[in-house]
């Protein structure tokens, strides 16, 4: 008995090793299988991530492709006529938008085309204007006031924020402002092109200057609408009845120098073949709106306005245009460029808010209007 308890004895020291040793082997052994589901992991994330730079990869390399093989494609992301905002608007009532002395209404250049427009009365009318129907609003039209034809840029519609902010402030000082949505925008029918706009234009400025009795008749156009503004100009000019204004707000030289410049494209200049698979393809759309050339014919007398901060239209190309009107004028008189400083933080869609705008419309408009 005393054997076997020594040898017990004995044993014990030696099971407790044991299970010392054990342990001690067993804790490496849960550090090693950390390691491998770490690691696991690691190779996870790893994929994913892979993954993920492979599927912008593609996606950035179709898209060229996609818009060369569809030039439609390209067509839609310049005039974003499918862009219907402000949303849950409606539109045959501009009074839901505080414009409480301006008429709806819907005009037909050609067949199957339907476009529409608001006419907003100088503020001074506005107590007039209350309860009038169509009759009366284009009866005001035979008034002194000088009429504005405001030709927006691309996306949205008339109700767009600052398009309407403008008309307040240009109604308040005084002008008749239509607006209108060209075909395939808004509540237009028909499809958008620079050709169909562009018979939107001319065919507005001819309603108007057909119930006008001699008001002047100008147009604005505000970024991609320049466009249609010096085009719908020259049309008419060659048609031997030029408008007796134009204004351009953000203008560029011309849509394939635009591309080049606006913020989308800055993420393809790096793409082998830029030019070709993007600005050739406007090309092949049949989209120029050729301000530049344009100038060159252009007699009506001319403004520019352009904020030094614009972040979708470099003002320099302002500059560039107010050179190229100067040349084909021959006179200071008629052409205009009012730059605004960068610090008034303006960019792209706000000079309307410079208090000091109506006085330079009125300034520039003077010689033209008739009292």
């Amino acid at each position: 008995m005393r054997k076997r308890n020594a040898e017990q004895e004995s044993q014990q020291p030696e099971e407790k090793t044991n299970q010392k040793r054990f342990t001690k082997r067993g804790k490496p052994a849960e550090i090693k299988t950390s390691e491998v589901c770490q690691s696991k992991s690691g190779r996870g994330w790893l994929r994913l991530i892979k993954r993920l730079f492979l599927t912008l990869f593609v996606v950035y390399v179709s898209v060229p492709l996609l818009i060369r093989l569809f030039p439609a494609l390209l067509a839609n992301v310049v005039y974003l006529s499918a862009l219907k905002a402000p949303f849950f608007v409606d539109l045959q009532h501009p009074e839901d938008l505080q414009l409480n002395h301006t008429a709806n209404f819907y005009l037909s250049p050609e067949e199957g085309v339907r476009i529409g427009v608001w006419h907003t009365v100088p503020d001074s009318r506005w107590q007039e204007a209350q309860g009038e129907g169509l009759s009366w609003y284009e009866s005001a039209l035979r008034g002194q006031a000088p009429i504005i034809i405001y030709l927006h840029g691309n996306g949205g519609t008339r109700a767009v924020g600052h398009r309407v902010e403008l008309l307040k402030v240009l109604s308040a000082a005084g002008f008749h402002v239509l607006a209108l949505d060209y075909r395939g925008f808004a509540d237009s029918t028909g499809d958008p092109s620079e050709e169909g706009m562009t018979a939107d234009g001319v065919y507005l400025y001819r309603w108007v200057k057909e119930r006008s009795s001699g008001s002047p008749v100008c147009f604005w156009g505000h970024s991609l609408g320049t466009g249609v503004a010096t085009n719908a100009a020259c049309r008419l000019q060659d048609q031997g009845s030029p408008p007796d204004a134009v204004i351009l707000e953000a203008p560029y030289t011309n849509i394939r120098e635009e591309g080049a410049h606006h913020p989308f494209a800055q993420i393809y200049r790096i793409f082998p073949a830029f030019e070709y698979f993007f600005l050739d393809t406007m090309a092949l759309s049949n989209i120029f709106f050729p301000n530049d050339e344009n100038l060159k014919s252009m007699s009506s007398p001319l403004m520019i306005l352009h904020a030094e901060d614009d972040h979708v239209v470099p003002f320099e190309m302002s500059r560039k245009l107010y050179e190229i009107a100067l040349k084909s004028q021959h006179s200071q008189e008629n052409v205009k460029l009012v730059l605004f400083d960068r610090s008034l933080g303006y960019r792209h869609n706000n000079i309307y808010k410079d208090p000091k705008l109506p006085a330079l419309l009125w300034e520039f408009l003077h010689p033209v209007a008739e009292f």
